[in-house]
């Protein structure tokens, strides 16, 4: 794995664990990751596999003739015995279920993502005329209302940056790292925020991918495509600050090419940037609970309310769908209707 990058290294991973999931599925569910490895990315693949573990898990728990048998002894004739009664009353159950003694619920998105697979899964062996019917195409997706989208105002943004630079907030045992640690968080919550992208895209960051000269950085977006990403001057400077203390940390092998290190000089995780920006937000005086998305969304709108420009918010987030963009960021801002609601009168003052 040394001579691979973060992002082959993540697909590596992927594979493995897709591969540890077929021990415990129907053993026809590898002809169908097989025959969409093509169309589908390995991340989507696991994801996939982890929803029809529990869908299977179901229906050898309530499905009558399926108890007694394990379920990678099943055929693909359980496709066809599973109707459409079926498949609605596991969306009702992944409401709230229980498995090793530990309690899950899903939401209305989890309960789409989880039907979206079993259409997928169904769809493979229809078109391929290996079943006679399809019974997750006549479930309609769950409607999913529409949630606020969550993000820092201006000043929020000030606090937390001046937050970072001088660590008054921390507590005795965060101090301890502080020193170490600072220009390395101050430069990922900049880019971060200066930037949108993932936290993903940003712990996948070389030191060659990054050039000042021009004020730009290539990144591997979700989907494997390749992007050139621009940022200004406070991105620049807060990457040139950590750069030159970058230069004097010596990584572990196989670590040589990653741009942001943790305290054990390993590139660092998804989930300890995630830890990294709990640790600051937490600290906010704000009734907001902050994650890396968050930040990409604070991006997103203080970018289209600079430009107005949906397209190139879509560009700079690397959105496919330019209606996914315009979904969650060309909405009226807090600051239109504060101005409008002012202005609003239930009766006109009396001029006389």
């Amino acid at each position: 794995m040394e001579n691979q990058n973060y992002h082959e290294q993540q697909m590596k991973r992927n594979i493995l664990r897709l591969r540890e999931y077929y021990s415990t599925l129907p053993r026809f569910c590898q002809d169908y990751f097989m025959g969409t490895a093509q169309r589908i990315s390995s991340r989507t693949q696991l994801a996939y596999a982890f929803d029809l573990r529990v869908f299977f898990d179901y229906i050898h728990q309530f499905k009558n003739g399926y108890q007694n048998i394990n379920v990678t002894d099943y055929d693909l004739t359980v496709l066809d015995d599973i109707n459409r009664k079926d498949i609605i009353q596991f969306l009702d159950y992944l409401s709230l279920y229980e498995k090793d003694g530990k309690e899950y619920t899903n939401d209305e998105s989890g309960k789409a993502r989880k039907l979206s697979t079993l259409k997928s899964f169904y769809n493979y062996f229809y078109r391929n005329e290996l079943i006679k019917n399809n019974p997750a195409a006549l479930v309609d997706m769950p409607k999913i209302h529409e949630k606020e989208i969550i993000r820092l105002d201006i000043n929020e943004v000030v606090e937390l940056l001046d937050l970072v630079e001088n660590g008054d907030k921390l507590t005795k045992g965060e101090q301890r790292y502080y020193d170490k640690n600072s220009l390395r968080d101050f430069a990922i919550l900049t880019v971060m925020l200066g930037t949108g992208i993932r936290v993903s895209e940003c712990v996948g960051l070389n030191l060659k991918d990054i050039d000042l000269e021009e004020n730009r950085f290539k990144v591997r977006r979700k989907g494997g495509n390749e992007s050139i990403i621009y940022f200004g001057e406070e991105v620049s400077s807060a990457l040139e600050r950590y750069l030159v203390h970058r230069e004097h940390m010596i990584p572990c092998e196989g670590h040589e090419e990653a741009l942001f290190l943790s305290i054990q000089k390993k590139r660092m995780s998804v989930r300890s940037m995630e830890n990294m920006v709990t640790k600051y937000t937490e600290k906010l005086n704000c009734l907001k609970r902050i994650t890396p998305h968050k930040l990409r969304s604070t991006f997103g709108t203080n970018l289209y309310r600079e430009t107005q420009d949906i397209y190139m918010v879509a560009d700079f987030l690397g959105h496919r769908d330019v209606n996914t963009t315009r979904k969650h960021y060309a909405s009226i801002s807090d600051d239109k209707r504060r101005s409008a609601i002012r202005k609003f009168k239930l009766r006109e003052e009396d001029e006389s």
